[in-house]
Formats: structure tokens, sequence, C-alpha cells
């Protein structure tokens, strides 16, 4: 096979919102992709009319976009296999069940659902596998015709055949599945509808996808999928089935661990970039003994391979996310990181635009402590504003004595004879020592009086940017 054959999809359903372990899914398949100079194709499985809505599709693309998934093939701008929506191919599922139908691997079933639920309680009463028993397999003409002539509706039924089925998934390495552990599955309802596991598979073969790459969820569809390949007559995609994310429990994730809806972290102020690196590492590593962490989407491209996913589940930890969010915040041009921003800060755009270079300055200083984007507007608006929130936890700096110190470190400051970092340092520190404190009992009040934080930079290097005029006017 060459790259330029390789075929991968994501087939999210709308029933919901867009889940980080799809994200996951969607950018290892994308960095598949990318990485042979193959093709990523989205495709919308919405036959489930029920739960799937069109707002909820939106959702999708919102998504994708965010972390930059761009497909090549999709409903929005169709392809050569469109369309790419199931709800638009039902006459193309109704033809190939047609087809297995008359080539014996497919056949209908009458049985009601009561007589479906007796026939299950039976088996279980009889400490049996709870599973179609494949009463109406042979069924002949006069018998059917029979059944439709009580008005009975038919599903039509895959018929297993006997042995086994296996494929060499690239993740897990051989797998062999017993063909008898599996029941005729319905791959059409009686409302002439597909099932999943008969769409997915059509859609695939009709679309040449060369990988399935997808979650372990999916793994017990994957031997009724090659039958139904195979029944068709089409090549056999590979498989690789990714492993769960899991909560710290080791649990999978879900949202009792916290957020898990992809855009939840858009709205905090996740970086793309962040998203995308951290999602990346999550199940794959670059290789033995490789320690980098950070990585940028070009990077990852060149090096993603399948040959480095782990077995095991891997564990999203917010923490650990907000630490990727924080090195890219760091590394990312100081112009580019202010146009994020901007939505945040609109409060003080216009002192902002007044001076570019100091703005540049703060937001620069500002981002070294933030989490997420939305965490700027508490710690850059003291840049530009007198009119800032204070923290709490500070009000125990207020105190008649820090006053007094705070009105004698102002004397101070303003007889410097220039203002920089190490003036600033040495009038603090010589303050303290006249006054016989801790340097402390100075920096800590000083801090709050002129920011209304607890924690930032170096206090020294704070006035410094903050300039003579705003630093007096505050204390």
């Amino acid at each position: 096979m060459t790259d330029s054959n390789i075929r991968v999809r994501m087939a999210p359903s709308p029933t919901g919102f867009f889940h980080v372990g799809s994200a996951r899914t969607a950018l290892f398949n994308y960095l598949f992709a990318r990485h042979h100079g193959g093709t990523f194709v989205l495709r919308i499985e919405d036959t489930d009319a029920a739960r799937g809505t069109a707002e909820y599709e939106k959702v999708i693309y919102q998504a994708m976009e965010w972390l930059g998934l761009n497909s090549d093939e999709n409903p929005q701008n169709g392809g050569a296999f469109e369309p790419y929506r199931q709800s638009e191919r039902f006459d193309i599922y109704r033809e190939y069940a047609k087809q297995l139908q008359e080539s014996t691997f497919a056949y209908p079933a009458y049985e009601t659902p009561e007589e479906l639920t007796a026939m299950k309680d039976e088996q279980r009463a009889q400490k049996l596998p709870s599973r179609y028993n494949g009463a109406h397999r042979n069924l002949t003409n006069e018998q059917r015709a029979a059944f439709e002539a009580e008005g009975r509706k038919s599903v039509l039924r895959f018929a297993v055949p006997e042995g086994a089925t296996s494929w060499n998934d690239l993740v897990r390495g051989e797998i062999t599945w017993q063909n008898k552990e599996i029941d005729d599955f319905v791959i059409m309802k009686s409302d002439g509808t597909p099932t999943y596991n008969f769409a997915c598979a059509v859609d695939d073969a009709l679309m040449q996808i060369s990988h399935v790459i997808r979650g372990e969820d999916g793994l017990s569809n994957t031997p009724r999928q090659i039958m139904i390949y195979q029944a068709l007559g089409k090549s056999v995609p590979q498989f690789a089935h990714l492993p769960f994310l899991l909560g710290k429990d080791r649990s999978k994730l879900s949202k009792r661990h916290g957020a898990v809806n992809l855009m939840d972290f858009a709205d905090a102020g996740i970086l793309p970039d962040a998203m995308f690196n951290y999602l990346a590492l999550l199940g794959w590593n670059p290789g033995e003994g490789e320690t980098q962490e950070i990585f940028s989407r070009e990077e990852l491209i060149e090096r993603f391979s399948l040959e480095h996913v782990g077995k095991a589940g891997a564990i999203f930890d917010q923490e650990k996310l907000e630490w990727f969010n924080i090195q890219h915040f760091k590394q990312m041009p100081i112009e580019q990181f202010a146009e994020k921003a901007a939505p945040y800060l609109q409060n003080v755009q216009n002192e902002m635009d007044a001076d570019l270079v100091y703005a540049g300055v703060a937001l620069d200083m500002a981002r070294q402590r933030i989490y997420h984007l939305s965490d700027i507007t508490a710690a850059a608006t003291y840049f530009f504003s007198d009119t800032f929130e204070n923290d709490p936890k500070g009000a125990k700096h207020d105190t008649p004595e820090a006053k007094v110190l705070l009105d004698k470190l102002k004397t101070r400051l303003e007889a410097l004879p220039e203002w920089n970092h190490d003036n600033i340092e040495s009038a603090i520190r010589g303050l303290a020592e006249d006054e016989s404190v801790k340097p402390a009992a100075i920096i800590h009040p000083a801090r709050y009086a002129v920011s209304g934080r607890t924690v930032g930079p170096s206090l020294f290097e704070l006035l410094e940017a903050l300039g003579r005029e705003r630093v007096l006017r505050r204390l």
C-alpha cells in the first residue's frame, strides 16, 4: 500500500457534546493521515433520528475546527464518495442488504419483541448465553409468506458462519474471535433503516477506508464488520483500537471526573495547540527514552506512528493539561497571545492600545502564571487600570502596620533618581532594614496594594514594569 492510498475516517454521531475521547480518536486519525500524506474523512453517522440533531452536528464541526483537525472530505464540502451523512445513504444500504439476502448471507426474521424476550428468558433460565438462537434462519418460502400474511414485520439478520474471525490489530496484535460467540445480528431494522455495524461496514468499504483507527470500545464490532466486508466481497481495512481514556481513578473517563466536553476546555481558555499536544501524548509516545513533551503540530505529524500507540489506558489529567497550556502560553509570540487574550480584556483594551510596547511587556509578564486564557482578566487587568479585583486572601496584608510601611515606601520610591529593578529592590530592602522587619512585611502588602494579587511576578520586576506613576498612585 502506498501512502497515497491511505484513507482514514472519523465517524461521530450527532447526539451530544464532543467528548475529549472522541477528540483524541479524531486527532490520531488526523496525525496518521497527515504523516503518510493520505486522506482524512469526516463522516456523520446520523441514522439515530430520535437522538441526532442538526445542532449537534454543528457541535462536531465546531470542535473539529477549534482543534484544527481539517478533514479532506466531509458533509460540508463533499468529496469523491459523497454523501457523507448516513441519513442520506439509506438507498445504498438497502441495495447492499438486498445483495446479502440474495446471496444467502442474510435472511429475514419475523419474531415479535415478546417472542425475543421469551427466548432470552428461557436461555437465562437454562444458564445459557442470552442471544438470538437462529430460529428463523432456515424458514421456507411458505413460512415467510405466512408470517407476512399475519402482518409481521421482519428484520434482516446476518447469517454468521462457523469458524473464527481473525485480524492483526495494529495496536493489540493478533486477535481471534470465535464466531459461535456472535449471534445472527440484525443489519436492517424492521423500519428499513440500517444498524450501526452494517452502515459502518458498507460506508468504510465504499469510501475505500484503508485503516479504521478507533477506541477499544469498538473492538467487539470488528468481527461483525469483517464478516460483512467478506460477504460483500470487499477489501478488509486494517484496524487499530486505541486504549480508553481514563480518569485518575483508572475508570473510563466520564462527567464524574470533571469536564469532558472538548468545547468546555475551549471556553475555559485552553489553547487548541495545548490540547492538540496533550491529547497526542495520551496513549502514544514519541519513542523509547524520549523525554520531550512539548511538540508543535508539525513535529507531531512528522513523528506519529501507530507502532508507538500503547495498549494500556491513558489517564486524562486536567492539571497536566493546564501545565501544557502554560508551556504553550509561554512559547506563543506575544502578538498572537495578545490577540487571543483580547476578548478577556475588553474593559482595558483602550489602555492597551495606547501603549503597545507596555502592553506587550505587561501581557508577557501576566501570562507566566495563568492556566487558562480566561485567567488573563485577573492576571493582567491591574497592569492597565486602577480598578481591579482584589484577591480575598490578600486582606491579611491590609493592616495599620502595613499602611505605615507603605507610606514610608512611597516616600523612598518618589526619591529614586532612576526607576529600575535594582533601585526599587534597594529601596525596599533598605526600608526593611531600617524598620527592623523582614522584607516580606513590605513586599506582600506592596504587591497587594498595586495589583490586588497575592502572587505574581517578582515584585521588583512588577513595580519596574508598572512604572513610577502607577505605583505611587496605588500606594
